[in-house]
C-alpha cells in the first residue's frame, strides 16, 4: 500500500506565466473545472487554484493509473474533494487526498487507508496590525494550554510562528474529516514535546489512532499533515470511502506506513505530465 502515500509540492512563486501558458495549463484540466479557477480576479489566487486542481488529477492519473478521461473528481457539500470511484476497482480500501495552498506553495497528500488531511500556512500579519493585536482575534480557536503556549513565546516572531504552527494541525485535522467550516476548531487540542511527538485530544479525549507530521518549507511557510481513522470522517465525507470499519491490525497497518517527504515538482514538470496523460487519450481514441 506505500504506493499509496504521495506527498507532492510546487512552490508557484518560480512560475510566472503569460496568459497563453496559463490558458495552456487550464487546459490540461476537465471544462467543468475552469469556472473554480477563473472564478478569482487575482492572478495570485488563480494560480494557487489551478495548481491545486492539476496536482490531483496527475496524483490519481500516477498513483492509480486511471486513464486521463475516465478520472472523475467530485466534492462534498463542505467542499472535500474526492475520487469518485463507484465504477473501479481500486487495489486501495480507502484512496483518498487533501489538497492545500497559501503563500507561494501548493500541495497534494494522499493515503490509501487512512484519512488525510493536509494544510499550509504562510505566517503574515495585514499591515496595519501589531502580531498581538493580529492574534487575539483567534483565541476562541484555541484551548487555554495552547493559548498559553502561544503567549510564552519569547518574541512577537515567535509568537506568531507558535500561532501558525497549531493552525496549521488544527486545519488539517479538520480537513481530514471533512467537516468544513463549521467544525468548533476549540474543541481540538494539540500536545508536543517540542513539536515532536504530536497527538491530539478532541473534547478533551486522546485519540490514539492518529498521527501528525508538521514541517517547515521555508520563507515562512509551514505544512501538516493528518493521518486518521475513517470512521471518524464526517458524514457526507464517509459516504464516498469505500471502508470505514477495519481490525486494529489492519488499521495499523495503514496508519503506520511510512510517511514520505514531499516531492517537490516544478511547474514545467507537472505540466508535461498531464500533458502526457491528456495525449495518450487522445492516441487512444484515434482510429
Amino acid at each position: 500500500m506505500e504506493k499509496g502515500v504521495q506527498r507532492w509540492l510546487v512552490d508557484i512563486s518560480k512560475w510566472n506565466p503569460s496568459e497563453d501558458d496559463f490558458a495552456f495549463a487550464l487546459s490540461l484540466l476537465p471544462q467543468h473545472e475552469h469556472c473554480f479557477i477563473t472564478r478569482y480576479l487575482k492572478t495570485e489566487d488563480r494560480k494557487r487554484a489551478l495548481v491545486s486542481r492539476l496536482l490531483q488529477y496527475a496524483l490519481v492519473h500516477e498513483v492509480l493509473g486511471i486513464p486521463f478521461d475516465e478520472i472523475i473528481i467530485k466534492r462534498t457539500f463542505e467542499g472535500k474533494p474526492y475520487l469518485d470511484s463507484d465504477k473501479l476497482k481500486l487495489e486501495f480500501p480507502n484512496f483518498n487526498f487533501n489538497a492545500s495552498h497559501h503563500g507561494d506553495f501548493v500541495a497534494i497528500a494522499s493515503e490509501p487507508l487512512c484519512l488525510v488531511g493536509l494544510d499550509i500556512v504562510s505566517q503574515f500579519v495585514p499591515g496595519h496590525e501589531t502580531i498581538p493585536k493580529f492574534i487575539q482575534d483567534f483565541s476562541p480557536y484555541y484551548s487555554s494550554s495552547e493559548w498559553t503556549e502561544i503567549l510564552n513565546a519569547r518574541t512577537p516572531d515567535e509568537m506568531l510562528c507558535e500561532f501558525y504552527k497549531y493552525w496549521a494541525l488544527k486545519e488539517a485535522y479538520v480537513k481530514a474529516i471533512g467537516t468544513g467550516v463549521g467544525y468548533r476548531m476549540d474543541r481540538v487540542e494539540f500536545v508536543h514535546s517540542r513539536w515532536s511527538n504530536i497527538s491530539v485530544k478532541s473534547d478533551g479525549k486522546k485519540l490514539t489512532d492518529w498521527r501528525f507530521s508538521l514541517s517547515d518549507l521555508g520563507k515562512g511557510h509551514w505544512i501538516s499533515v493528518a493521518r486518521g481513522h475513517p470512521r471518524m470522517a464526517g458524514v457526507s465525507f464517509k459516504r464516498t470511502l469505500k471502508q470505514t470499519e477495519f481490525c486494529e491490525k489492519e488499521y495499523l497497518s495503514g496508519l503506520h506506513l511510512p510517511d514520505v517527504s514531499f516531492k517537490l515538482w516544478t511547474m514545467e514538470e507537472l505540466i508535461d505530465s498531464l500533458w502526457k496523460a491528456r495525449n495518450m487519450v487522445d492516441h487512444r481514441k484515434s482510429p
